[in-house]
């Protein structure tokens, strides 16, 4: 990974590792390529003549950088290879073209590596073409060059004779809600749930989804399922984790499933919200250094968190709440929000 922190390092491998498992997926690359990449030659591609190659190019120099996927596909009844590298990260690799170069060249290695001397050596042996792929979902614009030579100084004043190629450039983010729900299929489903965005708004699209995906195949059901687990979940306390595994594994159907999952990351979003409710009730209190401050900080928080928990909240329990001296407040301001009755909050105010 680019990022130097551990922490970042740690959290972007099972991210990574998703989005290898999704287009792993013959099916869902050759979708990737449909819905992505507008070339005529896309809709000559035939899924029974493609391949995907069980060895990952990336070089020593670039270890832990990203991931690839190298699919071999006939096409005219000619060897086409996909090169695709999964840039899952937040900033821009402006040495991407230098990169691409370094792993086309590991290929076409490879594969004379395979080819016997007398093949290539006839006049009319060539080498396959390599098509280089990147997609990448960080939030930034992409602005690396997207030819080779436009990396080489003075590039201009050689003309044809500076070795060129463009790279096909997938920027997730730069796609609309609109255009990725409009696709109905698997992969831009994916991209849309994958963006960075509030808890309330990522209920919302998986609402969405409800219809989109009610019509995928059982494989590509599968395939979503595995994708929750390694990825929605990775934020997730160990519990909820538990929880959506549970529910991932019973779902026999979209609709279920995304009900399910609303529900469960709902009752999260809550409970980490009455958390940070509380955590910033403190920080003012402890910032305004007396009892008034302690008071709008954290009572105001406590008493909005505990109507939201509960439909009524007698008026008697909240005039017993502000009269709570300032100690015994910071004391059971966390296990108020605990309580599975209101009238277990009785105990607290004697």
């Amino acid at each position: 990974m680019m990022e130097t922190d551990k922490n970042k390092k740690n959290l972007n491998a099972p991210h990574d590792k998703g989005y290898k498992y999704l287009l792993s997926h013959k099916k869902v690359f050759i979708e990737l390529l449909r819905s992505f990449v507008k070339k005529d030659w896309v809709n000559e591609i035939d899924e029974s003549k493609v391949i995907r190659i069980n060895k990952s190019f990336i070089l020593q120099d670039f270890k832990n950088k990203e991931a690839d996927l190298v699919y071999q596909v006939k096409l005219e009844n000619k060897e086409v290879f996909f090169y695709i590298l999964l840039e899952l990260q937040s900033k821009v690799d402006f040495q991407m073209p230098y990169r691409l170069l370094l792993y086309i060249i590991e290929v076409w290695r490879e594969i004379l590596k395979d080819t016997s001397l007398n093949r290539q050596k006839r006049k009319d042996y060539k080498l396959p073409a390599i098509i280089p792929i990147v997609l990448y979902n960080g939030i930034n614009r992409w602005t690396a060059c997207l030819s080779f030579k436009e990396t080489i100084d003075s590039y201009e004043l050689f003309g044809e004779n500076i070795v060129d190629f463009k790279y096909i450039l997938i920027d997730v983010n730069r796609y609309s809600e609109e255009e990725l729900l409009q696709l109905s299929n698997l992969i831009g489903s994916v991209f849309l749930l994958d963006r960075r965005v509030g808890r309330e708004e990522l209920i919302e699209r998986l609402k969405k989804l409800t219809d989109v995906l009610k019509d995928i195949s059982e494989d590509e059901f599968i395939l979503l399922k595995n994708w929750f687990l390694s990825i929605v979940s990775r934020f997730l306390p160990e519990e909820r984790k538990r929880e959506v595994r549970e529910i991932l594994e019973g779902s026999k159907g979209v609709e279920f499933m995304i009900s399910n999952l609303e529900r469960t990351l709902k009752e999260e979003f809550i409970k980490k919200s009455r958390k940070e409710g509380i955590k910033e009730g403190l920080r003012r209190g402890r910032k305004e250094g007396k009892i008034e401050g302690k008071i709008e900080g954290i009572l105001a928080v406590l008493i909005e968190q505990l109507k939201e928990k509960f439909t009524n909240v007698p008026s008697e329990y909240i005039e017993a709440l502000k009269k709570l001296d300032d100690n015994t407040l910071l004391l059971v301001a966390k296990d108020i929000l605990k309580i599975e009755k209101i009238d277990d909050l009785k105990k607290y105010l004697n």
